[in-house]
């Protein structure tokens, strides 16, 4: 290459440079080549749900004026191109209004920093009975959920249910959600069975623990809830929302020696420090 080619060559790779780092914002221009290194992503949790409702009431409420959500997967996804189609209706760079009054492990109002799935399900359908979610449902949360927390590096602790963000008003997704099959797919926390039951050392797992110690530990793991050593309807609540999230065959709220195995089990798994 000779000295004028070259010459050309450098000065279009610095008016390419400048096209690519100088934006014009018609009444400024902003110079986009410095990077701070302190800066990190809005979303820090998702946050999983049911609607309660059928595919076109749930997409016709989310898209209305109350509520927003920034995906929803169908229970019966329609397949193109080999793939499921889940509808994605706010941007992730924005704020949806799926998660309300909340806390999740110190930070409150997790609108601002959190992916909201719905997932089309009726939720509780008579006394005791709840709808179950599809294989094919769960398989596209799978995949949307991996891709998720894969691009925004989200801890497994931090992929939660309604009811974990807001055990006083909130019940969703429910005690048939596929935490444990998200779980093996590589989304979400679990417990592991052998620390269990190393925990649980031979007790009745429905033998009484002590309140104080159940709520500190969920307290740690990142529910909001009092560590005062009370049984109340709000503390009822809370360890409902755990043991629906991790152990769905009984959730009645009681503080029980195996429900203190598993919320140990997780501290020893995910917060060993």
């Amino acid at each position: 290459m000779t000295k004028l080619h070259l010459g050309v060559a450098t000065l279009f790779a610095c008016i390419l440079t400048a096209c690519t780092t100088m934006q014009d914002r018609t009444t400024y221009i902003a110079d986009t080549r410095y990077h701070a290194k302190n800066a990190d992503s809005r979303v820090r949790f998702l946050v999983m749900h049911y609607t309660e409702i059928d595919e076109a009431e749930s997409l016709a409420v989310l898209t209305g004026n109350q509520v927003s959500v920034h995906y929803v997967v169908p229970d019966a996804p329609r397949i193109e191109k080999g793939e499921p189609v889940v509808y994605q209706l706010v941007p992730e760079s924005k704020r949806a209004w799926h998660a309300g009054v909340s806390s999740w492990q110190g930070a409150t109002e997790l609108n601002a920093s959190s992916i909201g799935i719905e997932n089309v399900n009726l939720g509780p359908i008579g006394e005791g009975k709840w709808q179950p979610y599809p294989p094919a449902q769960v398989d596209a949360l799978i995949e949307l959920s991996r891709d998720i927390v894969a691009r925004y590096d989200i801890p497994p602790t931090r992929v939660v249910g309604h009811s974990d963000i807001a055990p006083q008003r909130k019940i969703d997704p429910g005690p048939l959600f596929p935490w444990r099959a998200l779980h093996d797919a590589g989304v979400g926390a679990w417990p592991d069975d052998a620390t269990v039951a190393a925990h649980l050392a031979g007790r009745d797992p429905k033998a009484p623990c002590d309140v104080r110690a159940l709520q500190d530990k969920l307290k740690r793991y990142g529910y909001d809830i009092a560590t005062d050593g009370v049984l109340d309807e709000k503390t009822r609540r809370v360890f409902s929302a755990f043991q629906m999230h991790f152990r769905p065959s009984d959730y009645a709220g009681d503080a029980d020696a195996q429900s203190d195995a598993i919320a140990q089990a997780l501290l020893d798994k995910y917060f060993p420090n």
